[in-house]
Parts: C-alpha cells; structure tokens; sequence
C-alpha cells in the first residue's frame, strides 16, 4: 500500500543485485512511495546481476559506479542530479564485500591485502560516498543518507569474520561524517543494523542459516525481513524522521536487547 511518502522526492540507491537483494525491495519500495532514482553498482557486479530489469520496472537509469573510485562516483553524482533535475534526497549504501569470507579465510589467518579490499568496498565507500556528496553539496536540506549494518558490528559472530570489522568502522563513519553533514547541510544519516537475511550475500558467510535460525529463536517479534528493512528505510528517507540522525536503528525483532530467550532455553536444556 502506498502512502505516497517519497513523492517528489529523488535519489540514489547503491547495491540492487537481484530480487533476493535489500536494496532491490528498497528501490521497489521507493518508486511505490512515488520516489524517483538512479540505480547504481559496480560494474562486475552488474554483469552478475539483474539491474536492468529492476530499472525497467522501476522507470529507473542505472550507472556503473565502483564506490571505491572517486572519479566514478563524481561521474555518478553529477550525472543522477542532472538526469533527476536538481540535488538528491536520499542516498542508499547497501554494499559489503569480503573476499577472506568468500574464500573461507579463518579471521585468525587473515590475507591483509582482502581484509583492505573488503574494507575499502564495504566502509570506506561510505566516506567517500558521502565526501563526494558532500562537496558536490548535491543533498537537499533534510535530505537523509541511509547504510546497511549488522549486529555483528557490537557481538562476536565468529563466521561473520572481517565483515564485522568493516560494519563497525561503517556505523562509525556514519555517526563521524553524520555530524558533519548535519550541522552543515541539514542532511540526517543512519544506519540500520538488520536482522539477517538470507540475500545473495549473506548466504555467502559460513553457518549463515545458523545465524538466521538463532536470531529468530532468540527475538520476541521474529526476524526483521528484507521487506520490513525496505519499509523501515522508507521512514527513514521521508519528512517523517527529520531530526533522526547519527543513529544506529536496529530492525531486527527485539534481538539487539536480548540476553536470552525461552526458546534458546528449551534447545539447550534438551540437547
């Protein structure tokens, strides 16, 4: 159901793979809300995925962009105002990246030259991101900068490896750049730490179904869906939470402030 939340307002939207994606329900959700956007990825990841489709349902642009390059993201920025006509109103960074995980380095053996790579896509594109935003001065006043974050980035998940590390300096980022962008343009950033979801992604970290299992065991309203992230970044992104910034919002089902639950209980004491 539409409420028209986001009509007149228009953006960018980072990370849509394919349908199992946060960033594709996210953007399927934005055009419901009336938004506008440019969709964008990184080009391998655009030949791996199904991008275009989502622009065509969506009547979207899409533009390549490496988030680690300043010049792509320069190129992306000034082109998306100029196809959107005027400066942006909500930005989604919803990109992770790991090759230790996806090559099943343990995070006791770590080959730092990945641990900088998966750093550098999955955090550090945050800075830059905004930087570029930033200086360009392309966000509206009350406009709202949104990333993706886990609940790994605060506890230990010993399978989530370096990707902890990288949501850890991504959520510091935001507070840090989130000052800034606040008492100088107006403009919110947050992230949301989401319950997992079994996206292409996710699925790639080991014992991830684990993970999914026991979050759902241990939240009293059950795991966040990608549906309910998509909903939560549509509040975020509207007039509705104009001073909510410098936050870490957790959508995730109660889980964030359990200790323990009945049902972890009942599996522990009958094993």
């Amino acid at each position: 159901m539409s409420h028209g939340l986001l009509k007149g307002k228009k953006g960018i939207i980072f990370g849509a793979l394919d349908p199992n994606s946060i960033a594709w329900i996210t953007a399927e959700r934005v055009f419901e809300e009336g938004g506008t956007f440019v969709l964008t990825n990184a080009p391998v990841a655009m030949r791996m995925g199904q991008i275009n489709e989502l622009a065509e349902k969506t009547n979207s642009k899409v533009i390549a962009a490496d988030a680690t390059s300043i010049e792509d993201l320069e190129n992306l920025i000034n082109n998306s105002m100029e196809i959107l006509g005027g400066k942006l109103d909500f930005v989604l960074h919803s990109i992770g990246m790991s090759i230790n995980v996806r090559k099943g380095k343990a995070y006791t053996d770590q080959n730092y030259d990945w641990t900088h790579k998966g750093l550098d896509v999955s955090a550090m594109s945050f800075h830059r991101v905004m930087q570029t935003l930033y200086k360009n001065d392309a966000m509206n006043e009350w406009g709202s900068i949104v990333a993706l974050s886990y609940m790994a980035a605060q506890r230990v998940f010993p399978d989530y490896n370096d990707m902890a590390d990288n949501k850890a300096y991504l959520e510091s980022v935001a507070r840090s750049f989130g000052y800034f962008f606040g008492k100088d343009k107006k403009v919110r950033v947050n992230t949301i730490s989401q319950s997992p979801t079994p996206t292409t992604a996710g699925q790639g970290v080991k014992g991830f179904d684990g993970f999914i299992k026991y979050a759902e065991k241990m939240s009293p309203l059950g795991n966040a869906t990608a549906m309910d992230c998509a909903n939560y970044t549509i509040t975020l992104f509207s007039d509705l939470t104009k001073r909510v910034t410098l936050q870490n919002l957790y959508n995730d089902g109660g889980f964030s402030n359990m200790g323990v639950s009945d049902g972890i209980m009942d599996i522990i004491e009958n094993s």
